[in-house]
């Protein structure tokens, strides 16, 4: 018996409770109600026994959301007395209480002598949020076993510390894999984000800190704002998580589900009616096997097997067995309804085998009783589709050999063509994905690479047809486009501008708010970690390949693609580079594009502190001359290996001093004030592969600082 006996009575009507009241299921005082009548905390039938829990003791429906001890191993038996002391010292054994309180709100509180709560259960939910409850930080709450027994079930729904409301299978060893629906929210609050239930129904992810709502996952409609309606959230049995509504007034109505975290059903059923449990079906039944699947762990029975043919028989021996999981010389068995299965290449040892009806054996009996006059009927329809079929294939045949001779020299070249175009093909199309697609490939958004003026990229892998590929995904936040036609066209725009110091765009999402760019992953990051973070300077030589790179990279976007881009926002963040040291330009297009009748615009100042042009600030019109600006500055920065603002003096290396000494002139040219001085780009590459010559004029080195600008020493 989990509490003490007393046989001490208290009038359940009381609002404070104290220390030496008691209840017995024995009793008429079997629970404390609250003041308004709707709650009540105390003795609730529980399969042949009774539980400790709470309560709607209103309604119709004697809806549980509360239960102490919920995992105890037997129902109390009805001879069980619990006296407010002993609970609270269970519940709270370093604190000593002097009352308790069943609150209207259906929160049950102890208080101390100070009348202070020092426990309530509002901080310990079990499957359910009452209207009015916070789920805190680090908090969760795990589905019952059944509608009858409150016990821990199989799913729990989860406030991680990274902003991030989950739901898992409940499992020792859960990872992120395991998920299977969450509030998109991790990064945006971390620590300080809860789960708010309000006492008007409205359910939204909360910052704390800024007390600000994050994001709202259900509102509630005015019809529902009358005051007479009570809301609960549970995670069901089923894995789902639902809120509910109920009417106060209309005390013998039904519960109904105004929200759920999934449109699923209550799990597979089987769809056919044949009963293989008789005799007579018995041999209509096999076993089909996959592998690498997770399955919840809810099984009805584990039966020790030496192999897995034996595990096979015993399942096709048990009617209850729909499938069996066999796995280190165990056989797990399951029954409907099966809610909870996922890809899992880690379970490779593992081997799942379904029961499914053998081919035909539905259709068995009705073909055999089908006269024979209408089976000869059929194999002459059959017999002359086959020749009408054969003899169309004879025709074409007989076609192509006549003029083969007229082709045949033209085959190699319309193969090699053909899978040119593929290629072409490949490169050129956007694909567009859903935000479902691209939670699961980045694993709900949990490895972020950076941050930069569009928005967040995290890494993830996607399945293509060449095989599995790592991607990074930027989270646009800061996006002008209106409407989706123009955003669709941006990213055909985008998708068209391919070039080999361009970071590949792959495809894109927009759903709703969303708004979400696939792009090729960069193993060695950006040019500023690799230059300033990683643990050996970059050789010069690299250096060198980079800021060519990057110049020809610019020169297609001003002046050979379709759309002419300036970029804007050249700087060290925004250049990638791949596992061949070799430089790609990202987030290009993401300015404003350039119209074939454009050559100038004015515009709001964009770019990076350091990298910005000198006509940002005064407010001149804005050229391709403005990336030239910011491309000396790059360069600038390789080949020093320093950044643009930096007071230590750089390390001696070894480097073509001739070589160094052009870049240089280079940098400096292209960084001079007035842009009409700056050279184009087309000669900045030429200059850069040495067929130009430098026209150098003795240009200034250093820039003034026009606001938030630029300036090297040398």
């Amino acid at each position: 018996m989990l509490f003490s006996i007393s046989t001490a009575q208290q009038n359940n009507t009381t609002k404070m409770i104290s220390l030496d009241s008691s209840i017995s299921p024995s009793t008429n005082n079997s629970y404390w109600l609250s003041n308004s009548s709707q709650f009540a905390f105390g003795f609730y039938k529980q399969g042949n026994g009774f539980a400790i829990g709470i309560w709607f003791d209103k309604i119709k429906e004697k809806t549980v959301v509360w239960t102490a001890n919920r995992d105890q191993q037997q129902p109390l038996p009805q001879s069980t007395t619990l006296v407010l002391n002993d609970f609270a010292n269970f519940v709270s054994p370093d604190q000593l209480a002097a009352s308790a309180s069943m609150l209207n709100s259906g929160n049950f509180v102890l208080y101390n002598s100070d009348s202070e709560i020092i426990w309530q259960s509002f901080e310990n939910p079990t499957d359910t949020l009452l209207s009015g409850q916070i789920l805190e930080t680090g908090k969760d709450f795990v589905s019952a076993v059944s509608e009858s027994n409150h016990s821990s079930g199989t799913f729990q729904l989860r406030m991680q510390t990274d902003g991030n409301l989950v739901q898992y299978l409940r499992m020792s060893n859960v990872e992120v894999y395991h998920a299977y629906w969450a509030s998109k929210t991790n990064g945006k609050g971390s620590q300080n984000t809860t789960l708010k239930f309000e006492a008007n129904g409205n359910l939204y992810m909360y910052n704390t800190t800024s007390s600000s709502n994050i994001k709202t996952i259900h509102s509630v409609g005015w019809g529902h704002k009358s005051g007479n309606v009570t809301y609960r959230l549970t995670i069901d049995a089923d894995g789902i998580l639902r809120l509910y509504s109920h009417s106060i007034v209309q005390v013998n109505s039904n519960w109904n589900i105004e929200w759920n975290s999934s449109n699923n059903s209550l799990g597979c059923e089987r769809s056919s009616s044949i009963n293989y449990c008789t005799a007579d079906n018995r041999d209509k039944v096999s076993l089909e096997e996959f592998y690498e699947v997770l399955w919840e762990k809810n099984y009805y029975s584990i039966v020790p097997k030496n192999s897995r043919i034996a595990c096979e028989q015993d399942c096709l021996k048990d009617c209850q067995c729909e499938i069996a999981v066999y796995t280190s010389n165990t056989c797990n068995k399951l029954r409907l309804p099966l809610r909870y299965a996922k890809p899992d290449q880690r379970n490779i040892n593992v081997v799942t085998m379904v029961k499914v009806l053998k081919q035909s054996s539905e259709a068995t009996t009705t073909w055999v009783t089908k006269g024979r006059s209408e089976r000869v009927r059929n194999r002459f329809l059959i017999s002359s589709v086959v020749c009408i079929v054969f003899s169309f294939i004879f025709l074409l045949l007989s076609m192509f050999l006549c003029c083969r001779r007229n082709f045949h020299s033209h085959t190699r070249v319309y193969r090699e063509s053909n899978r040119e175009i593929l290629k072409v093909e490949e490169v050129l199309t956007v694909r567009s994905f859903t935000s479902n697609e691209l939670e699961i490939a980045t694993n709900f958004f949990m490895e972020p690479l950076g941050k930069g003026s569009f928005g967040t990229v995290f890494k993830g892998t996607l399945r293509f047809p060449d095989g599995e590929r790592a991607i990074a995904v930027k989270r646009l936040e800061k996006v002008a486009v209106e409407g989706e036609v123009e955003f669709l066209n941006e990213m055909r725009s985008i998708g068209r501008t391919h070039h080999k110091n361009l970071v590949r765009l792959l495809g894109y999402c927009h759903e709703n708010s969303n708004r979400l760019l696939v792009y090729d992953y960069m193993s060695h990051g950006s040019l500023s970690n690799f230059l300033f973070k990683s643990e050996t300077k970059p050789h010069w030589n690299d250096r060198v390949k980079i800021a060519l790179g990057i110049a020809r990279g610019i020169l297609y976007l001003h002046e050979d693609c379709e759309n002419k881009i300036i970029h804007c926002d050249i700087n060290p963040n925004n250049i990638l580079i791949d596992e061949n040291c070799d430089a790609k330009i990202a987030d290009f297009g993401l300015a404003k594009l350039l119209m074939p009748d454009q050559t100038r615009t004015h515009t709001g100042i964009r770019g990076t502190r350091g990298f910005v042009a000198p006509e940002w600030h005064k407010g001149q019109p804005i050229t391709t001359k403005a990336d030239v600006y910011s491309f000396g500055i790059v360069l600038l920065v390789i080949i020093c290996c320093r950044p643009s603002v930096d007071d230590n003096l750089p390390e001696k290396e070894a480097m073509n001093e001739e070589e160094f000494d052009r870049l240089l002139k280079i940098g400096i040219w292209c960084i001079q004030e007035e842009p009409t001085i700056r050279p184009p780009m087309k000669k900045v590459v030429a200059m850069l592969e040495g067929t130009l010559a430098i026209q150098w004029r003795n240009y200034v080195a250093g820039c003034r600082d026009h606001g938030p600008s630029s300036h090297f020493d040398f």
